[in-house]
């Protein structure tokens, strides 16, 4: 009887917790909902949208189910894969050099100079001016006729180049240069595409300094005394206490980087357009994919067959994302 009269109070005391606990899960869902309405508008139902426009075919007012054509059409393309081509090109040319460069020179001014401050100004500059605009200006400097380009390698006694209207791989010019003919695999990256990876270059690097320069705030200057205390020259406590405190942050640049490189597109089509080059370059040798996906949607009239290549595309940069992620600094094992 006494157990009896014992289990009352403490089944009525777990139902009042319970009818608090859900009425607190209410007033969270209530909080979470115009985010989540926000999430679902704009996020959600455009995927679903783009996914279902990859599998139609025709023009946008005579759409027709086809299925999994597009897909099937663009990977058998070779104009695919060789935008393809070009893309790794462009973010094996950018991306490591950037974050290099970021490193390098976020650690030059992190040190007591005097102007660190207008020097980082000048380095972050470049980030925050419109990409058309200085994509332009780039364009003249890289103008075969007068440009600042050739004036500079006329001053150094060396040839001439078109840059952005050069077709022929950097590697092979560089050969020819020095009387060396390199086979067709060996010819690297247009010099129409290595200019725009230059602009590209000096786009970004001030985000990476800027970024670089945080991390570098965040270490405890006392294990550099200690390190100095210890007999530690200036490379020792660069490669064994500022990278390793700096992993994060390269982990992240390099996320990042890799995106936005496989989505470039302004500055790249901008440049093209100021050269007076068609879409894609000399020879189509700065078609990116999201050039190429621009290009079947606008002047081929193609939206199924570009939202697949945009499908494709996200697609590639997700399993990308993912395997980077797998070897995230922090993670034991790897994955764990």
């Amino acid at each position: 009887m006494s157990e009896s009269a014992s289990a009352i109070p403490i089944t009525a005391q777990s139902s009042a917790k319970t009818r608090k606990r859900i009425k607190f899960d209410w007033i969270a869902y209530i909080y979470l909902f115009p985010a989540l309405l926000i999430l679902t508008v704009f996020h959600i139902l455009p995927v679903g949208y783009a996914f279902w426009i990859s599998m139609q075919g025709g023009r946008i007012r005579t759409f027709r189910f086809i299925g999994l054509d597009n897909y099937i059409n663009a990977l058998q393309a070779p104009e695919f894969w060789g935008a393809m081509q070009n893309t790794v090109f462009y973010v094996l040319g950018t991306v490591p050099i950037t974050l290099a460069l970021g490193l390098l020179v976020a650690y030059l001014l992190f040190q007591k100079i005097q102007g660190r401050g207008i020097y980082r100004a000048i380095y972050f500059m470049p980030h925050i001016i419109s990409a058309v605009a200085s994509a332009i200006v780039w364009a003249w400097v890289f103008n075969p006729t007068g440009g600042v380009a050739n004036r500079l390698l006329e001053l150094f006694g060396l040839p001439v180049q078109q840059w952005l209207l050069e077709s022929d791989g950097v590697f092979k010019l560089i050969g020819a240069y020095f009387g060396m003919q390199l086979p067709s695999w060996a010819q690297g990256p247009s010099l129409a595409l290595v200019s725009v990876m230059i602009f590209a270059l000096w786009q970004a690097l001030g985000f990476d300094v800027i970024i670089f320069l945080a991390g570098l705030t965040n270490i405890n200057s006392e294990l550099y005394e200690a390190g100095k205390i210890d007999g530690a020259n200036g490379w020792q406590l660069f490669r064994y206490i500022t990278i390793p405190l700096l992993a994060p942050t390269i982990f992240f640049l390099l996320v990042i980087s890799v995106i936005g490189s496989f989505q470039a597109f302004n500055h790249i089509y901008t440049m093209n357009i100021a050269a007076s080059q068609p879409l894609g370059g000399p020879l189509g040798t700065t078609r990116t994919v999201s050039i190429y996906m621009f290009d079947q949607l606008y002047s081929q009239n193609r939206a199924g067959y570009a939202t697949s290549v945009a499908v494709l595309l996200s697609l590639i940069i997700f399993i990308l994302t993912m395997i980077q992620f797998k070897f995230e600094p922090g993670r034991r094992g790897g994955g764990e």
